[in-house]
């Protein structure tokens, strides 16, 4: 998947993303993190086909995503949105089971190969002894990884996920960013998510895009690009990079001036 000089806007207002060029590596996680107003989760609505580029396009599999079919484009692209509404009353295997309906006619019946991908889907995210849950009753982490099992459900092999993690405590947010990573390294899936948190991005990132002002202002390994200098110079944060793990970590600078 790769992006081709899009630049994106809402309506007559001015682009929030300029002439942007971005390489998807296959089967890889990619993390895209910014400062607010960076353009990034609009970045993502450009790539879902959710927003229309003023120029530009994505391709995906050789072919502009704006001129496939809705449904082909479905049994494709995964599209996890930001702060998605459930549907009341629904339990877990239910709304896991609408990731099955681009490969359904509208009113057929779960075949074995649909109930066998829900199945393997609640298994990937540790949620099959409550799949006749309501969904409406379960914690906000589980309810994520729910919406998570939905899109893995699809059968796509490229997955787009606009901040999996908002609103979750640290162990939450880390639950679900282990299913996001093994959906890459387990199954070779090709998945794009946008973070907020820099620590945790730079944790699983295999690949990390660090945009500002609607532009690309790094990318690479976060081991590479993540540095003091990229930190102030993008997000005006004075803090110190230190390595974890084998993986950046940071640490923001608690000086005050007075």
């Amino acid at each position: 998947m790769h992006v081709e000089k899009v630049t994106l806007a809402y309506g007559s207002d001015a682009p929030v993303v300029s002439d942007l060029t971005l390489e998807v590596p296959t089967g890889r996680l990619t993390v895209v993190v910014g400062p607010n107003g960076s353009g990034k989760s609009t970045l993502l609505r450009g790539m879902s086909r959710l927003l229309t580029p003023q120029s530009g396009r994505v391709v995906l599999d050789g072919q502009d995503i704006h001129k496939l079919p809705a449904r082909e484009l479905a049994r494709q692209l995964g599209v996890l949105p930001q702060g998605p509404v459930t549907p009341e009353g629904i339990t877990a295997a239910e709304l896991v089971s609408r990731g099955r309906h681009p490969h359904r006619g509208l009113f057929a019946r779960l075949t074995a190969n649909d109930e066998q991908a829900i199945a393997q889907a609640l298994a990937a995210v540790e949620l099959e002894e409550l799949k006749d849950r309501p969904v409406d009753q379960l914690s906000g982490g589980q309810r994520q990884r729910v919406w998570i099992a939905m899109v893995l459900a699809q059968g796509t092999q490229h997955l787009l996920l606009d901040e999996p993690t908002t609103y979750l405590d640290l162990a939450h947010a880390v639950d679900v960013m282990n299913v996001v990573h093994a959906a890459a390294h387990t199954t070779g899936r090709t998945v794009v998510a946008v973070l907020h948190d820099l620590t945790l991005a730079a944790q699983y990132a295999d690949n990390l895009v660090v945009m500002g002002e609607g532009k690309i202002a790094a990318q690479g390994r976060p081991a590479d690009i993540l540095s003091e200098q990229l930190l102030q110079q993008v997000f005006g944060l004075r803090a110190t990079v230190v390595e974890v793990g084998g993986a950046p970590v940071v640490v923001p600078d608690r000086t005050l001036t007075v």
